[in-house]
């Protein structure tokens, strides 16, 4: 893994003027590494960036959006889409069981680095052969999924936009619907 300090993301973001502290970051593996930053809209809101090793450099700090995962998926799905189905699966049951953060306990123990590596790292075994398809890393979009899922949910408990994508991708996985619904306003 890449360990140079320029992987690292920034101790603060900005949003609206504000300065918003890192509450933790993850090493995915040597090609991306995922920060999550004290959000505005709640007292438990989370902000979550990433920054790519492409090119021998890294990227500055990105804030995901659905499109771009999504693509991703369905990059893979072209290329495996049994292991991809059992993915969106994945995810779709994962969705069912998050709820939204209301303490400093409950946010604490979703951002356990150690725990929670681990958990992506045994998870991600499950989906091997989708290792090398797309732009991303399993280990990344499973981190990345976990982490804006709950971040939905707090924001906005009756949130449906991230599971409404997953159905998307399982049901009707053409280019016009998933970014139609992606890129939903």
């Amino acid at each position: 893994m890449n360990t140079d300090l320029s992987e690292m993301l920034p101790t603060f973001t900005k949003k609206k003027g504000k300065l918003l502290p890192l509450l933790t970051q993850f090493h995915v593996d040597s090609n991306f590494v995922v920060g999550v930053y004290q959000g505005t809209l709640s007292d438990f809101d989370i902000i979550v960036k990433y920054r790519q090793f492409i090119n021998g450099r890294w990227t500055n700090p990105r804030t995901p959006k659905h499109i771009h995962w999504a693509v991703d998926l369905l990059i893979k799905q072209n290329e495996n889409p049994t292991s991809t189905q059992k993915f969106i699966d994945f995810l779709i049951e994962y969705w069912k069981t998050v709820t939204p953060i209301k303490s400093d306990k409950e946010r604490a123990e979703l951002l356990d680095t150690i725990k929670l590596q681990n958990e992506v790292n045994k998870e991600a075994a499950n989906y091997e052969e989708l290792a090398e398809k797309g732009e991303y890393s399993v280990k990344f979009l499973l981190l990345l999924a976990k982490l804006l899922m709950h971040q939905e949910k707090t924001n906005y408990p009756g949130a449906y936009m991230f599971k409404r994508l997953l159905e998307q991708l399982k049901t009707s996985p053409d280019i016009f619907s998933v970014v139609s619904t992606a890129t939903f306003r």
